[in-house]
C-alpha cells in the first residue's frame, strides 16, 4: 500500500520542468489561457514585458523583447534564454509565438527538451515568419487555424481563444 510519501515521490517523477515562453500582448494572453495544462508541473513562465506576470498572478522571468531588425536585442534575448535554459534544464518548452520563442526552441533542442510551437491565433491567413522558422526546429508545431495547418502542413489541435 502506498503512503503519502510514496505518492509525493511518484508525482515528482511524473512532474516535468516546463519553460513557457510568450512575448507581450496576444502571445502572453494565449499562454495564460493554457495555464491549466501545466498544473502539477514545475513551470517557469518567460515574457518580455515587466508587469504582465503580476497582473496574471504568476511569477515570470523577463527576457529582452526582440525582432529580426534588432540584432543587439536579439543577442541579448538569446543570451538570457541560454542562461535560463542551462539553469532550469526544462524537459519541455512551450511557446505561443514571436522571436523569443523561436530562440527558446532552438536552444532547448540543444539540451534535448521537447518543444512545442503554437502559432498565434492572429495568424489566420498564413503561418507567421517565426512559425515558419520554428517548424523545422520544434518537436511539434501547431496552428490554431485548420486552413493554415493544412496549407503549412502542421498540426491543428483547436484554438486557444
Amino acid at each position: 500500500m502506498l503512503g503519502a510519501g510514496d505518492v509525493r515521490e511518484d508525482v515528482a517523477i511524473l512532474s516535468k520542468r516546463i519553460l513557457a515562453i510568450a512575448s507581450a500582448g496576444g502571445h502572453w494572453d494565449q499562454m495564460m489561457r493554457l495555464r491549466a495544462a501545466f498544473v502539477g508541473h514545475d513551470v517557469t513562465f518567460v515574457t518580455t514585458h515587466d508587469g504582465l506576470a503580476q497582473r496574471a498572478g504568476v511569477v515570470a522571468t523577463l527576457v529582452p523583447d526582440c525582432n529580426r531588425n534588432e540584432r543587439w536585442r536579439t543577442i541579448a534575448c538569446a543570451a538570457r534564454l541560454a542562461v535560463l535554459i542551462l539553469w532550469r534544464r526544462p524537459h519541455v518548452i512551450v511557446t505561443t509565438g514571436a522571436l523569443p520563442g523561436v530562440i527558446g526552441i532552438a536552444l532547448g533542442r540543444l539540451v534535448r527538451a521537447r518543444t512545442l510551437w503554437i502559432d498565434s491565433i492572429a495568424n489566420g491567413e498564413e503561418m507567421s515568419l517565426s512559425g515558419r522558422r520554428a517548424r523545422s526546429l520544434a518537436t511539434r508545431c501547431v496552428s490554431q487555424w485548420p486552413g493554415v495547418s493544412h496549407a503549412e502542413q502542421v498540426e491543428h489541435w483547436g484554438a486557444v481563444l
